[in-house]
């Protein structure tokens, strides 16, 4: 029996070590912005604490991907769209793979803003064209799909940007649009291992005009036993069954005056239960997990009116931090909503990467290439502003002491790995 229990003991500290230090999709291992690291950097430049730099043909909003050795990149080149693996010991390139053609910009974005998600074997990447593929390690080509192709032209304003979902054995890819479509919005969920759709369920919307949009990508909330698909857009949050796609919930309340630009951007983010929902700044929602049907009035544990636009709050359970796009920061009670510190500014500019937070931080990335580093908790205190001078559109990764940015010139790794 003691044998038996060591034997137990000795699997669930090796499998707690092997999926440490990882970032594993665009809001890192708890999909919440959170990474339980220590001795992150504090402080950097393009030459100080620079452990080494990667060139990059062009801007992106997509995050870097990492698990233990590998980087994985979405990369716009031209008019081709790559995923690109890159040693992140070396910093060097190991292979890069055609996702496909078609790149083009839309404003603030290009084709290559979804990150790509993994489970350690494989890596699963999409373009804003609609193009999904999977990966092994090595570089093979597991399958591949054209969701346009499939189940009609995307009809967002600005582009196609949403992340997938990996959960267990599935994708969950999202596709909620209107501006340009008469196409009903719908949510899939596609066999990681064979890419074959498992289920596509519509998501109907009675909102107008621009206010059909998102590009937000689902969150995973858990309570008690239970494990529900959040999606967020239309003008409304909802859930719904891993298994079958059918919507459980329905919260309104995210476009109150039913305007007719209300395009979301930011992601809902699900911890410890709640649901934090943002919109196009006012309101943000917190809503209460467990809820069945329309829960518009009952399960909204607080609102406010200070929510981001473009970049998706972090939240570790304890509070809640949200930065808009002009660099102003909140910190709010995850729990009931009080603010604990507000209307604190950052460096002027403007602000689309999402806020991270580990070791005791807050990082904050300006599309100046900007990153203020703030102390996490009760007490607002800038440690420090660090200038990688170039336009950042993607959020910060942190791996094994690392903090990973990329601007449109360069992926840089900043600080020594923590082993």
């Amino acid at each position: 029996m003691r044998k038996m229990i060591l034997l137990v003991m000795v699997l669930l500290l090796s499998r707690a070590v092997s999926f440490s230090g990882n970032w594993p999709n665009w809001r890192g291992p708890s999909m919440n912005g959170v990474a339980e690291e220590k001795n992150l950097p504090v402080s950097w430049s393009t030459t100080e604490n620079v452990t080494w730099k990667f060139a990059m043909p062009d801007f992106t909003g997509s995050t870097p991907i990492i698990w233990n050795d590998r980087i994985f990149l979405n990369v716009a080149e031209g008019t081709e769209l790559y995923l690109s693996c890159i040693d992140r010991d070396k910093g060097v390139e190991i292979w890069k793979k055609l996702l496909g053609s078609g790149n083009l910009k839309v404003r603030k974005q290009n084709m290559s803003s979804p990150s790509p998600v993994t489970d350690g074997k494989n890596v699963w990447v999409m373009t804003g064209t609609g193009v999904l593929k999977a990966f092994d390690f090595n570089g093979k080509e597991l399958w591949a799909r054209d969701i346009q192709k499939d189940h009609g032209a995307f009809g967002l304003n600005w582009g196609y940007a949403s992340s997938p979902l990996l959960h267990k054995d599935h994708l969950y890819v999202q596709v909620l649009h209107g501006m340009k479509t008469d196409d009903p919005s719908y949510l899939l969920s596609i066999e990681k291992l064979t890419g074959k759709t498992r289920w596509r369920v519509e998501r109907p919307t009675d909102a107008v005009s621009e206010s059909p949009d998102a590009y937000t990508t689902p969150a995973l909330l858990r309570y008690t036993d239970r494990e529900e698909i959040v999606i967020s857009g239309g003008d409304y949050v909802t859930g719904h069954d891993p298994a079958t796609g059918l919507e459980l919930w329905r919260s309104g309340g995210l476009n109150p005056r039913k305007d007719r630009n209300y395009r979301i951007v930011a992601s809902p983010v699900a911890v410890d239960g709640l649901v934090y929902a943002p919109t196009r700044v006012r309101p943000l929602l917190a809503i209460k997990a467990g809820g069945r049907g329309d829960i518009s009035q009952s399960h909204v544990a607080w609102t406010c009116d200070q929510g981001p636009d473009v970049p998706t709050p972090a939240c570790d359970g304890r509070h809640v931090y949200i930065v808009n796009d002009s660099g102003i920061l909140w910190c709010r009670d995850a729990k009931t909503g009080a603010e604990i510190w507000g209307n604190q500014r950052v460096r002027a500019g403007t602000y689309s990467a999402s806020p991270v937070v580990g070791d005791g931080k807050v990082y904050v990335t300006s599309e100046d290439g900007v990153t203020t580093v703030i102390e996490a908790g009760p007490n607002f205190k800038i440690l420090a502003e660090n200038d990688l001078a170039g336009y950042t559109l993607s959020t910060p990764a942190l791996s094994d002491g690392q903090i990973f940015i990329r601007t449109d010139k360069c992926l840089y790794c900043i600080g020594k790995r923590q082993r």
